[in-house]
């Protein structure tokens, strides 16, 4: 008879960064009610503690940690208390990340016009330290917490998740630098999962298609609440004509995380797009 798996995480001890993020708040709220003890790394401490407060209340068990991805004493610090309070890490959601209003563009192609407004920002404007930022964000600080916490994973195996995107797949226009990040991002995740895989730790990640949150609120609705024509755009490339829910993207992290069901899977990143990555447009 066929086997059928239960996501059941009971004892271990998960990190999420960028805890109290929209869609990580998601992933912790659905691993402690599987289970896990779950550690909510954030730069707003209020933040994660009233995530994990929620969690608390709901019976489950989760810590609040102040932490700032880009900074290794910071994190040093946040895995001390981790240990002491939780135990050592056998799950490592990477969360944290994000793009930087320096590193955009204001229009989809260049134009001499756009070029030549000293109001408008051309790709030729763009400055380098908005790259940096959003490249230490989403790269730098994935590294960095990994080499913090997978150490804790060296002698018993454990699982990391990334959060990547379908900028990784395909480039948004307007956004160079996140899309270029994210794409390292999934390449990353390739490599540390051949780096590992020795050790028993699986590494992948998702890429989440497009959800409505507040980081990217500006970009999709106007002040009035209306949708801007980017946002017509995506709903127009997405088959199933909608925005995803940040809750739809827990099934493919449970499943990815979970020893038992994806034992023999690490290396991958799997789309949750709603058909944005299967439409070619016609």
């Amino acid at each position: 008879m066929a086997k059928t798996f239960s996501f059941d995480f009971t004892g271990k001890v998960a990190v999420i960064t960028g805890g109290s993020g929209v869609l990580c708040s998601e992933f912790a709220r659905a691993l402690a009610s599987a289970g896990a003890k779950v550690a909510i790394l954030n730069r707003n401490l209020d933040a994660g503690l009233a995530l994990a407060d929620e969690i608390k209340a709901a019976g489950g068990i989760a810590i609040a940690v102040s932490a700032d991805v880009l900074d290794e004493k910071s994190l040093e610090a946040a895995h001390e208390k981790v240990v002491s309070e939780l135990g050592k890490c056998d799950i490592l959601i990477n969360g944290a990340g994000g793009n930087n209003p320096m590193a955009s563009t204001d229009e989809e192609y260049f134009s001499m016009e756009c070029f030549m407004d000293e109001n408008r920002k051309s790709f030729f404007d763009l400055p380098r330290e908005g790259f940096e930022k959003v490249f230490g964000l989403n790269i730098t600080g994935t590294i960095l917490t990994t080499q913090c916490f997978a150490k804790d994973m060296l002698e018993k195996g454990g699982s990391i998740l990334n959060i990547s995107s379908m900028n990784a797949y395909t480039p948004l226009t307007k956004i160079p630098a996140y899309s270029s990040a994210k794409a390292a991002l999934s390449n990353l995740t390739q490599w540390m999962a051949v780096h590992f895989s020795k050790v028993g730790i699986r590494v992948n990640a998702i890429a989440p298609g497009f959800f409505s949150t507040k980081q990217n609120a500006a970009l999709l609705w106007n002040p009035d609440g209306t949708p801007t024509a980017r946002t017509g755009k995506i709903i127009a490339a997405t088959p199933m004509d909608r925005f995803g829910k940040p809750e739809e993207l827990v099934g493919a992290t449970l499943f990815l995380l979970c020893e038992e069901a994806a034992s023999f899977v690490t290396g991958v990143v799997i789309p949750v797009d709603g058909g944005f990555s299967a439409y070619s447009g016609v």
